[in-house]
């Protein structure tokens, strides 16, 4: 599968076309959407058959660097104002809004002609029927270390130290 993807990024006369897709997934909904003008119904990964809605949509995947914040941006157009409440409120609230990004081709939608790649939103910004969300892999940069918290309200005798 990898090598007819190649051809595909190569050439446009390949006869197979690459559909780009995002599942959005809060905790109040989940939002699927691919590129272009028809709307697909496909197979994930997990052999669970689910239909993604066309939309018109930019994606820019991140670099392959060390930075250690790689973040996925992208712009979908037509997006419900439920789903711009649902996703606003996930993030106020700080609860991980989690995106999924799957490549397929045309010709074989019966799987992701790649693994899927998982981001967790971090910033949306909604104007119009337009949505701007940028995501991005752990942020191993921003994390605490060490990750386990030494707080009073977990453990209690802590504040007879000291």
């Amino acid at each position: 599968m990898d090598d007819l993807l190649e051809t595909v990024y190569a050439s446009a006369l390949s006869g197979h076309v690459r559909i780009d897709t995002l599942e959005i997934i809060s905790p109040s909904q989940t939002i699927r959407i691919c590129d272009g003008y028809e709307d697909h119904v496909v197979t994930l990964e997990t052999g669970e058959t689910v239909g993604f809605l066309a939309s018109a949509m930019k994606v820019v995947l991140p670099e392959r660097n060390a930075s250690g914040q790689q973040p996925l941006t992208f712009a979908v157009e037509n997006v419900t104002g439920e789903a711009e409440r649902a996703i606003d409120a996930a993030l106020a609230d700080g609860i991980p809004v989690d995106v999924i990004y799957r490549e397929y081709l045309s010709s074989d939608l019966s799987a992701p002609a790649k693994p899927p790649i998982q981001f967790v939103l971090y910033d949306a910004d909604f104007e119009d029927a337009r949505a701007q969300l940028t995501s991005s892999f752990f942020d191993i940069i921003g994390t605490g270390y060490p990750r386990e918290r030494y707080t009073v309200q977990r453990f209690p005798g802590l504040k007879h130290i000291g």
